[in-house]
């Protein structure tokens, strides 16, 4: 007789089996049964939606726009993000062929693997990096092949260090930057040093640019932008984090039109359309939103620079994000792995952060801490975790 949990296993298939949970998770379902927490863990605004965005979205369910739009989404929707993204990030796309809208960034990253990889292809995915595109590649059929970055060259990937990582079964390489976790990004120099290895072995982008709005230092340079690189780049972007529209699920895929029509094929039969009504609330967001955007970026950046300093003052080496809203400390001189130093810090003081090995290589000895609060808890998070420190020398 066999047994009834190999039954069981035999139920599932065995790539999402060897899938591994979501390793933030775990360190957020401990805090959810804990009191006076502060969590600096959650990756999104603390601002709502900003009300007129909300009323555009009402209004539309009070007109009775409660349809299905085109698959790609609605039209004036898509005309909208392409005259956005022309003027804030100088790349022209049709909105008819080269546009497509989707349930939150994450289906555009998703849709993408899914439309060029075949079975055994190799992505290279630069660390650290958000949790979902190496379970993305893998459930694609995909191979992630990681290439790491360090706080000492301030989490920047280089042209060298993606090449020695490409092989005959490279397809396409992961790009975020503004980066999740470390708040790195990259310059039109830095980037422009990657083009000639992408051009070399004819590689695909993947570009996550969800923090373009989100950079502090420098205008955000799309790698789309860059001489020749249109054709070969898919560009993910969205509403979550620069709008405060994280729970509308919406987001947007840029590509050329034999890639994005391959998307454009999965979205259909997997999802059908992005939801009507936070389309018309993203339409209003960005004719009328922006100037809010500025307001909320001034917000994290002031934000920043009061834990960047924060943190220096109580003796952990943190370098200096340039964009997004998220801190990448290094904890290594306590000597406790990422894990345990945040497992310590959740039990002990009530923070939770998220240790920096669940995003993957290079992220060890460091834990991810989103500012994205309210400076009054920032600055009693800082006083919990010098308590910590204390009590660790």
């Amino acid at each position: 007789m066999i047994p009834s949990h190999t039954k069981q296993n035999n139920r599932l298939s065995k790539r999402v089996q060897a899938i591994k949970p979501s390793g933030i998770r775990r360190f957020f379902d401990l805090a959810s049964k804990m009191d006076n927490i502060i969590s600096l863990g959650v990756g999104e605004p603390d601002f709502v939606t900003p009300w007129h965005t909300r009323e555009a979205s009402i209004s539309s369910l009070e007109r009775g726009f409660t349809a299905y739009s085109a698959n790609a989404g609605l039209m004036e929707l898509r005309q909208e993000i392409s005259y956005y993204m022309e003027e804030r990030f100088s790349v022209q796309y049709d909105p008819e062929t080269e546009v497509l809208v989707t349930v939150g960034a994450s289906e555009g990253i998703d849709i993408g693997m899914r439309a060029i990889l075949d079975e055994g292809d190799e992505v290279i995915v630069v660390e650290p990096s958000f949790v979902s595109y190496a379970p993305l590649v893998e459930m694609a059929g995909g191979v992630p092949v990681s290439v790491g970055t360090s706080i000492e060259h301030d989490f920047k990937v280089t042209a060298s260090a993606i090449e020695e990582a490409i092989t005959d079964k490279t397809k396409a390489i992961m790009l975020c930057f503004p980066n999740n976790p470390t708040g790195s990004t990259l310059n039109r120099e830095e980037l422009n040093e990657l083009v000639n290895v992408i051009e070399k072995h004819d590689l695909i982008v993947f570009s996550d640019e969800i923090y373009a709005e989100l950079t502090y230092d420098h205008k955000h340079v799309s790698f789309a932008a860059l001489p020749g690189m249109k054709n070969r780049t898919i560009l993910i972007q969205g509403f979550s984090k620069a709008f405060a529209m994280t729970g509308w699920r919406l987001g947007f895929v840029l590509a050329p039109p034999d890639l994005l029509a391959a998307m454009l094929k999965i979205h259909q039969y997997s999802l059908m359309c992005a939801p009507t009504m936070a389309q018309f609330g993203a339409l209003e967001a960005l004719r009328q939103g922006l100037d809010e955007v500025e307001r909320m970026k001034q917000s994290y950046k002031q934000r920043r620079n009061f834990v960047v300093k924060s943190f220096a003052e109580i003796g952990l080496t943190c370098h200096r994000p340039e964009g997004a809203f998220y801190a990448f400390p290094s904890i290594e001189k306590t000597g406790l792995t990422s894990e345990a130093f945040a497992e310590k810090l959740l039990m002990e003081e009530r923070v939770a952060v998220v240790p920096g090995s669940v995003f993957g290589q290079g992220g060890e000895g460091h834990i991810r801490c989103s500012y994205a609060t309210s400076m009054d808890h920032l600055e009693q998070a800082i006083e919990r975790i010098d308590a910590l420190l204390q009590r660790l020398k």
